[in-house]
């Protein structure tokens, strides 16, 4: 199986460690990386660590284009990347170890021009005949219309692959109604595009299924410290992962979209798969950069997983997994 990742507004990634980081005064930093980021572009990465053959696409300003040309060959990962002109944007995130804190500061990116739309729809539906997954993935540029995901996810489908959505607002409201495989959405993102309040598990559960159907057979719902719920047409399950030593949860979402496209691929049960994201998702947080660990590791994670089903489900609350 192939997997390819679309990242409309990647990003340069300067990682800054400042422990115990503080506002409005003179902070000390530790260490400080640049890395090729972009939701895709972790995704791929990950997937990549997996086992897997990806390819990457989206827009690369072609002024500083060589941090991602040098990640993508390193990896082995196909660099599909449109090229426009410009610097692809650089976004700063501190992360604080000692409080296991993150601050990000992200820039707006570059606007396609219509140009590049078509080439980039020619360059999707060219993948589309040899990749079976594809992960859409983070916000749109400025500009860009609403449905931008929505309309890749159609034409995806009419070449009978597999969709995953991993953005927020209007263009996440868009995007699902065009029928992902799945969506994944976190708590605040799920309640803007239903407009409910979600004040407990029951309530999450009922406005996840509300997302099912048309195409879509998994929503997958990040709670942060809580876990994450998973929820297709016959069960909703919660996955806890263990207490950990946090590094950075920068890329934790995009491992746990990687996690997920490699359980289906593999067939897993809903349980399964939660555990194995899940375990992707840990095996990013407590280790730096953008890899994931040895395969051995994240097997380890996945067996420390706690699952049990929603609140939810009537009659279910007590059991576990």
């Amino acid at each position: 199986m192939r997997i390819a990742t679309v990242t409309l507004n990647p990003a340069i990634d300067l990682t800054v460690r400042a422990d115990h980081f503080r506002p409005n005064t003179v902070n000390y930093a530790q260490a400080m990386q640049f890395d090729a980021g972009g939701k895709g572009v972790n995704v791929a990465s990950f997937l990549t660590d997996a086992g897997f053959t990806t390819a990457v696409t989206g827009f690369l300003g072609q002024e500083n284009a060589e941090i991602f040309e040098q990640f993508v060959a390193r990896k082995g990962i196909a660099d599909q990347f449109v090229r426009i002109p410009g610097r692809t944007r650089t976004g700063v995130k501190v992360v604080d170890e000692a409080n296991q804190q993150t601050t990000d500061i992200n820039m707006p990116g570059l606007s396609p021009s219509e140009e590049a739309m078509e080439t980039l729809r020619q360059t999707i539906e060219r993948l589309a005949t040899t990749y079976d997954w594809f992960a859409l993935s983070g916000r749109l540029p400025p500009g860009m219309p609403t449905t931008t995901y929505a309309t890749l996810i159609t034409i995806l489908r009419g070449y009978g692959r597999q969709v995953v959505l991993d953005t927020s607002q209007e263009a996440l409201r868009e995007g699902v109604r065009a029928g992902p495989t799945i969506v994944k959405p976190n708590v605040d993102e799920l309640r803007q595009i239903t407009g409910q309040a979600l004040a407990d598990e029951a309530a999450i559960e009922q406005a996840a299924r509300q997302l099912l159907g048309g195409g879509t057979r998994l929503v997958v719902i990040s709670m942060g410290e809580r876990g994450a719920m998973f929820v297709d047409s016959a069960n909703a399950l919660i996955a806890t992962p263990p207490r950990v030593a946090v590094k950075s949860t920068v890329g934790a979402g995009d491992a746990m979209v990687a996690g997920l496209i490699a359980s289906q691929i593999q067939g897993l049960s809903l349980p399964d798969s939660a555990r194995l994201a899940t375990a992707f998702s840990l095996g990013t947080i407590t280790s730096a950069g953008h890899n994931l660990p040895a395969p051995e590791i994240v097997q380890a994670y996945a067996q420390q997983v706690s699952i049990r089903f929603s609140t939810g489900v009537p009659g279910s609350a007590k059991s576990s997994l």
